[in-house]
């Protein structure tokens, strides 16, 4: 089975296809002279997204997730591969023009809403900027009801908000804000950077659904990239679990998550705590991943490039954990 079963899977959705990766690799060089060295951060990376659908790319610190979104932002120039977005490719030079349109269609929320976010302009500013310069308003006497009915589908009242400047607001309001940027122009697909992990618990629920909103509501593709398999459950409607570059499993959020099949994926459902369960008390399951962890890490890690169909929209990376004392 080849290696971009993930973007003939996806051919059997019914929401069009707005954007597609395909066997997508990234070298970065490492040092100099005789020191030089190469980390392979992308292997073979293929997939689809989707309008109004959502992916979610999980994985831990350093499996390549924002590599990923950098590469399809072209902040990055990638090693080989291809991406497309609308059936045309992105990769390469392209005209002022399609540039433009490019960055327009296709925008990134950062993991910190403050960084993308000039703190000596107000929120106003923020919003009008992209309205104005991506010609969507015609009239500028229609730019503080547009402002102001971006701001209100983000769930900030204009009227307390729009002139505060980025500090004098929580770290919720700046990504409200960062998402309306992206309603600001329109785009077709939002890459979302682990938007919730700096915010306090209490309020991610809200901006997930915010995004879920978004998703529905605006018909927006998201690549949700996280390392919190919880929260990819309850926004993404599909799951790619990444490790060292390489997606080991793939398919329906409930499937991955109700019957995962990849020893690694496994392992980062066995981390994730149970309500249910006292905090000193370790399953046999929970007790043999503690155990292995280091083993099934080192085996995820090497290039693989058989696929196994576990069912008709769940697939893994046939890695051989033969070795393990099971």
């Amino acid at each position: 089975m080849n290696n971009n079963i993930i973007n003939q899977q996806s051919a059997t959705l019914e929401q069009p296809r707005v954007l597609e990766v395909k066997n997508l690799c990234k070298t970065f060089e490492m040092g100099r002279g005789f020191k030089r060295s190469q980390v392979h951060a992308l292997r073979d990376v293929s997939f689809d997204l989707h309008s109004g659908r959502a992916l979610a790319l999980v994985g831990e610190s350093g499996s390549g997730k924002s590599t990923v979104a950098r590469l399809i932002m072209k902040m990055y120039e990638a090693t080989s591969g291809e991406i497309s977005y609308a059936g045309q490719s992105v990769l390469g030079e392209h005209s002022s023009t399609e540039a433009l349109a490019y960055r327009r269609a296709v925008q990134m929320v950062f993991q910190d809403p403050f960084g993308s976010l000039n703190p000596a302009h107000r929120i106003f500013h923020h919003i009008a900027r992209p309205l104005l310069r991506h010609g969507h308003i015609s009239d500028k006497s229609e730019l503080k009801d547009k402002v102001f009915s971006i701001l209100s589908q983000v769930e900030l009242d204009p009227q307390i908000n729009a002139y505060k400047f980025p500090h004098q607001l929580s770290g919720g309001q700046r990504q409200r804000v960062a998402l309306a940027r992206t309603l600001a122009v329109a785009a077709k697909v939002v890459l979302a950077d682990e938007p919730t992990s700096m915010l306090d618990v209490s309020i991610r629920i809200d901006v997930l659904n915010l995004l879920k909103r978004m998703k529905d509501e605006q018909g927006i593709a998201f690549l949700y990239i996280t390392h919190d398999i919880a929260t990819a459950r309850y926004f993404a409607e599909d799951i790619a679990v990444l490790y060292q570059g390489q997606i080991v499993e793939w398919g329906a959020s409930a499937q991955v998550i109700d019957n995962p099949q990849h020893f690694y994926t496994k392992l980062l459902l066995s981390a994730v705590p149970d309500a249910n369960v006292r905090f000193d008390e370790i399953s046999p399951e929970q007790d043999f991943y503690l155990h292995s962890a280091a083993q099934i890490r080192q085996i995820s890690g090497q290039s693989c490039s058989e696929i196994k169909q576990i069912a008709a929209q769940h697939f893994i990376r046939e890695h051989d954990f033969s070795a393990l004392n099971q």
